[in-house]
């Protein structure tokens, strides 16, 4: 006997919660390996998707982040070496942030060194699987996103402190 779709959707919602947690916590370990706050690790790995240089406005969108929390993070990153900031050649009144190519190289090599058992993970996978998967995760960032911008349009909840 199959389970029913009620069955398998709160399985699913389930072993996502596990997954996200799984990998918060592993954000957080790598956080602690360099010495950053998580959202710092994110932000690195956003930025080294990016084609070239961001603004502190362009991070701020990324991560969702708000103008000033952006400026900090960005603060933080300038200070741990792991980018920099410089006047935009075309426009001298925008300031942009420039990833370091060799914190980067480093950074890198913890990622492709951690990848390794990534990509183990999906060798039994057809790939049938593999575009089902990639289809999953776009929808769930595409989802998170939206999450996101809902929850800061609420702002903070009642009687949390911050």
């Amino acid at each position: 006997m199959t389970p029913s779709r009620a069955a398998l959707l709160a399985d699913l919602r389930d072993e996502s919660r596990r997954y996200v947690a799984s990998y918060v916590l592993f954000n957080q370990a790598i956080a602690d390996h360099l010495g950053l706050h998580p959202t710092d690790v994110q932000c690195l790995n956003l930025l080294s998707l990016e084609p070239g240089s961001v603004t502190t406005g362009q991070i701020a969108e990324l991560t969702g982040l708000t103008s000033g929390s952006a400026t900090r993070l960005v603060d933080r990153l300038v200070k741990a070496g792991y980018v920099r900031r410089e006047r935009d050649a075309q426009d001298r009144r925008r300031v942009l942030v420039q990833l370091d190519p060799a914190a980067m190289a480093r950074f890198g090599a913890l990622w492709r060194e951690l990848a390794v058992d990534w990509d183990a993970l999906f060798d039994q996978d057809t790939e049938a699987e593999l575009a089902l998967l990639i289809r999953h995760m776009r929808r769930t960032t595409a989802l998170g996103r939206r999450q996101v911008a809902r929850l800061a349009a609420r702002g903070p909840a009642a009687g949390i402190e911050h």
